[in-house]
């Protein structure tokens, strides 16, 4: 190169470090900021960085070294050593490896059988580092804890352009325990409509398939609209005969994703209202046939006479005959 000042010459020769996007990023920040009359909270507004992260760039930058600008390690200084001893590491070694399933709180008291006395803590430690370190020997899990998952025969899970716009387009139905005495478990169906909240109720002995089928005939028969769709989770009530009374009837069957009751919010806090203003309410018999028909009572309090927030303060009867023209029968009087 001829022709070019000495300083340009010497930049030009020398040999420029490689640096990460993370570091070029922060040069050019810094490019700008001394650019820009130095100005640090006009910089940090304009990149949108905070004060303290840059004054930390700015007090590491140097000219000369543009590595200076690269992640440091974030590792201590000064770390503790390890000062278990190398019979300690025999004799929990020599233990786990003969009893595979056992964990540090069994194994301190075989310790202690042989004359060490070792903390849980230290011990967890050891294990740690024998597993890290692959001096110790795990078994193979034969068998797992994992329950068979059985196919579904008509279920399905709900489709993502699927909408529930009219009353009857997804009902959501769960179950619940009913305790009314510390002996005594009864269940009760639930079943809630996604947009008028109209609720039908089935008390039962238990939870099978066969009295899910009679619970969904009451919920057919009381609803005061036709049932498109039904909303359930994996329970093992709502398969078999459930199932092929749903295909029967031409109702879809949406399964729930595991673990997401969220889904099903309508009928969970439906099981709420029914826990606290119906069962710790009632003096009725603590059985099925006691049960029945107070819930019958409290079913047309709940749709016909009980304000709803989620409705505007309007019963579930109300909203039906006000938004959608639908005048739902009074059933069960509350006073038969």
């Amino acid at each position: 190169m001829f022709g070019l000042p000495g300083e340009l010459l010497r930049i030009a020769r020398k040999d420029w470090p490689e640096l990460s996007p993370e570091a070029v990023r922060r040069l050019r920040i810094i490019d700008w900021h001394l650019a820009n009359g130095k100005n640090v909270s006009k910089t940090c507004r304009h990149f949108t960085i905070g004060r303290q992260t840059f004054y930390r760039w700015l007090r590491r930058y140097n000219p000369k070294d543009l590595r200076s600008l690269e992640d440091r390690s974030s590792r201590p200084k000064h770390c503790k050593q390890a000062t278990w001893t190398k019979e300690e590491i025999l004799a929990v070694r020599v233990l786990r490896e003969h009893y595979p399933a056992w964990g540090k709180l069994k194994l301190v008291v075989l310790l202690a059988r042989q004359g060490l006395q070792v903390s849980a803590s230290r011990v967890g430690r050891i294990l740690a580092y024998l597993k890290r370190t692959r001096q110790l020997i795990e078994p193979l899990r034969r068998f797992s804890a994992r329950r068979r998952q059985w196919k579904r025969q008509y279920a399905t899970r709900k489709p993502r352009s699927y909408e529930s716009r009219f009353p009857g387009d997804i009902v959501q139905l769960d179950t619940m325990d009913v305790r009314p005495e510390p002996d005594i478990v009864l269940k009760q169906f639930t079943a809630v409509d996604v947009v008028s909240r109209w609720s039908v109720p089935t008390i039962a002995s238990a939870a099978t398939a066969n009295l899910a089928t009679k619970a969904l005939k009451a919920i057919i028969e009381r609803s005061p609209f036709p049932i498109r769709a039904i909303q359930v989770d994996g329970g093992s009530e709502f398969m078999a005969g459930f199932e092929d009374a749903c295909r029967e009837k031409g109702i879809l069957l949406f399964e729930l994703p595991p673990r997401s009751p969220k889904l099903n919010g309508r009928v969970e806090r439906a099981n709420r209202t029914y826990r606290d203003e119906f069962y710790n309410c009632s003096n009725a018999t603590p059985t099925v046939a006691g049960f029945q028909g107070h819930l019958r009572r409290w079913e047309h309090t709940y749709n016909h006479l009980r304000p709803h927030q989620a409705l505007g303060f309007l019963t579930p009867a109300e909203f039906l005959h006000q938004r959608f023209n639908i005048s739902p029968h009074t059933g069960v009087s509350p006073t038969s």
